[in-house]
C-alpha cells in the first residue's frame, strides 16, 4: 500500500510535503522548462510589496562554505504588475500556490492581500484563481524598513497576523525569523493571531567580509543566510515551534536531499520547503519527495503525517 503523501494546511490540501520556497523559485515560469510545477507539493511565489521595489544594490549573493548569503532585499515588481503579469499563469498551474506577502507597514500587508483577494474575484473564468494561500513574510533581514522588524515582537506578530485573517479566508501562513530569542513566543502569537500554518525559518544574519578590499562582500554589510549550514538550527526552530503550537509547521533551510527532509519531518513539520539548492539543481523537489517515499515504504509509515509521531528523544 502507497504512502498517504497529502497534507492539509487550514482548508487547503497539498498534494505532498515537498514544495520550493520563495525567493528561490520566482513565480514559478522561471523554471517551467526545467521542471514538471504541477509536481510540486506547493509553489510559495517570490515576495509581493504594494509598490515595485528595485531591491539592494549589487551584488547581492556571495557563497560560503556550506551556504549562501543573499540580499536581494525584496526586489519584485509590485502588486499590479503581479496581477496583470503573474497571476494568469499561476493560475493554469494544478499544484497549490502560496503568495509570499511582505510590507513596510501593516497597512501595505493589508492592501496586498486586499489587492490579490479582489483580483481573484474578478477572475471567474479560473475557478483556482491562481492563488490558494498566503505567506505572510514577517522575516526578512534584508531591508531597512519591515522585514524581520515585524517577526521579533509577538504582539506585534499578533495583530499583523490578526489583521490580514480579517481581510482573507485563504489560508494564512506566518514566515518566521530565526532571529528571535525565543521563536516559540512569536509561533504562539501568530497562532493566536489566526495563522494556519507557520513556515520555519526564514535566513539567518550573516556577514562575509574580502580580506584584501578590507570590505564586505555584500554593500549592506550583511544579509541572509541560507543553505546546508542553517539546516540544524532550522530543524531545532522547528522542533521547538511544533511543541509551541497545534497549527501545522512547515520546515525550511538547507533541505538538499530526502533525509534532510525527514530531519524536519521527524522533528514535527507537516511540510518542506527545498530553496538554495534549487540553484544548484531544480530537479531536487522531486528527487526529495522520492526520497521521502522510499524512507517512508522501508519503515512501514502509513502517511507524512505519522513521520512526527517516530522521534525518540
Amino acid at each position: 500500500m502507497k504512502p498517504v503523501l497529502t497534507v492539509k494546511i487550514g482548508s487547503l490540501v497539498l498534494p505532498n510535503p515537498v514544495g520550493v520556497a520563495s525567493g528561490c523559485f520566482g513565480y514559478g515560469q522561471e523554471y517551467a522548462e526545467l521542471i514538471d510545477l504541477d509536481s510540486l507539493g506547493a509553489l510559495y511565489t517570490k515576495a509581493v510589496t504594494l509598490q515595485p521595489r528595485a531591491g539592494n544594490p549589487p551584488p547581492r549573493l556571495v557563497e560560503t562554505p556550506q551556504g549562501l548569503i543573499n540580499s536581494i532585499g525584496l526586489a519584485n515588481p509590485g502588486l499590479t504588475a503581479f496581477i496583470s503579469d503573474k497571476l494568469p499563469a499561476l493560475a493554469r498551474l494544478r499544484c497549490p500556490v502560496i503568495v509570499n506577502v511582505a510590507g513596510s507597514t501593516q497597512d501595505e500587508y493589508a492592501a496586498v492581500v486586499e489587492g490579490i483577494e479582489e483580483a481573484l474575484a474578478t477572475r471567474p473564468a479560473a475557478p483556482r484563481g491562481g492563488v490558494d494561500g498566503f505567506e505572510i513574510n514577517v522575516s526578512c533581514p534584508n531591508v531597512d524598513h519591515g522585514g524581520m522588524s515585524f517577526g521579533t515582537d509577538p504582539s506585534t506578530v499578533e495583530h499583523l497576523t490578526a489583521s490580514l485573517r480579517k481581510r482573507t479566508s485563504l489560508p494564512l501562513i506566518v514566515k518566521l525569523s530565526p532571529n528571535v530569542t525565543d521563536i516559540a513566543e512569536i509561533a504562539r502569537a501568530a497562532e493566536a493571531g489566526g495563522a494556519d500554518a507557520l513556515s520555519c525559518i526564514n535566513t539567518l544574519v550573516g556577514m562575509s567580509i574580502d580580506t584584501e578590499r578590507c570590505s564586505p562582500y555584500l554593500p549592506r554589510g550583511t544579509g541572509g543566510l541560507s543553505g546546508p549550514a542553517i539546516r540544524p538550527i532550522g530543524v531545532a526552530c522547528v522542533w521547538k515551534v511544533a511543541k509551541a503550537v497545534s497549527i501545522p509547521v512547515i520546515g525550511l533551510g538547507g533541505i538538499r536531499c530526502g533525509r534532510d527532509a525527514i530531519e524536519y519531518l521527524l522533528a514535527g513539520a507537516s511540510a518542506v520547503q527545498v530553496g538554495t539548492a534549487l540553484f544548484a539543481d531544480p530537479r531536487i523537489p522531486d528527487l526529495v519527495l522520492s526520497s521521502i517515499v522510499e524512507w517512508m515504504e522501508a519503515k512501514s509509515v502509513a502517511s507524512v503525517g505519522d513521520i512526527r509521531m517516530m522521534l525518540r528523544i
